[in-house]
């Protein structure tokens, strides 16, 4: 099973909300869904879904781990009670949300734990987010080489993160961008704007194009069809070797998710 080049992001949305954005997203041909449990709208999404009329089956659902969760025993009942709202069988994708590297639990504790429910049928695919070098490194040290299908990432033409993004190629593991859009700080980059007006695009499809042709998965979100359509429509962008290049120079590692406690140190 491949993770789905775009799917609808679904962060700071809740209630009604994320009801609308979700059922817009499926009516335009959105198959991947992105929450998390701390999100707190996984039961709103799985009202959107089943109001769909689309089977389970036919989407890609991905959820995290939050960090009061991560110990053996409670992960995998997370993981119960999160398909249980989502309205599924199982998870398609389940992560790992955050290291949490001062927390109380190893990780290793942890992706042991997330490996049991994958064996126990609670999800098809298992990985993890926001790690860094060395965290993916213990977490691949306890599920093997092809363990983890992916590490999602923030990830934007302002934050690249080219050591972390080489090493995870060099694992196998799929990277996934979050955050592509910068929370809409692309939009008012000039460099972006030249190349989407060259190009007869957006400035938010130039970036998730940049992201989608270096293999990448994105999630973007929005509440706006139109939005969601354009997004949806950036996977036909084709950008050049220059578009690239000029894209790449923009990188500053300027993070904007970084939360205290729950992060590790970054690689770059």
């Amino acid at each position: 099973m491949n993770i789905p080049a775009i799917g609808v992001g679904t962060f700071r949305l809740k209630g009604q909300t994320v009801i609308d954005s979700v059922t817009q997203a499926l009516e335009l041909g959105y198959r991947a869904i992105d929450t998390a449990q701390i999100y707190g709208n996984e039961a709103d999404i799985g009202q959107a879904i089943k109001a769909s009329g689309l089977s389970p089956d036919a989407l890609f659902i991905t959820s995290k781990v939050w960090v009061d969760s991560m110990a053996p025993g409670k992960l995998q009942a997370s993981l119960r009670e999160s398909a249980d709202k989502l309205g599924v069988d199982r998870l398609d994708l389940a992560l790992i949300h955050w290291p949490a590297p001062n927390g109380p639990v190893r990780l290793e504790d942890s992706v042991e734990a997330l490996a049991d429910a994958q064996a126990q049928g609670l999800t098809r695919l298992i990985g993890v987010s926001n790690f860094n070098i060395a965290d993916t490194t213990r977490a691949l040290s306890v599920v093997g080489p092809a363990g983890l299908a992916t590490n999602q990432i923030e990830l934007s033409p302002y934050v690249q993160s080219p050591r972390l993004v080489r090493f995870l190629q060099s694992q196998n593991v799929h990277v996934t961008s979050y955050m592509t859009l910068a929370y809409g700080q692309v939009m008012q980059d000039a460099v972006l704007q030249g190349i989407a007006a060259r190009r007869g695009a957006t400035v938010a499809q130039v970036a998730l194009a940049w992201a989608m042709q270096q293999g990448f998965s994105v999630i973007p979100s929005s509440t706006r069809a139109a939005n969601l359509q354009s997004n949806l429509a950036a996977s036909e962008l084709a950008l050049d070797d220059a578009d690239m290049a000029a894209i790449v120079r923009l990188n500053r590692q300027a993070r904007l998710a970084t939360p205290p406690d729950i992060a590790s140190a970054w690689d770059d």
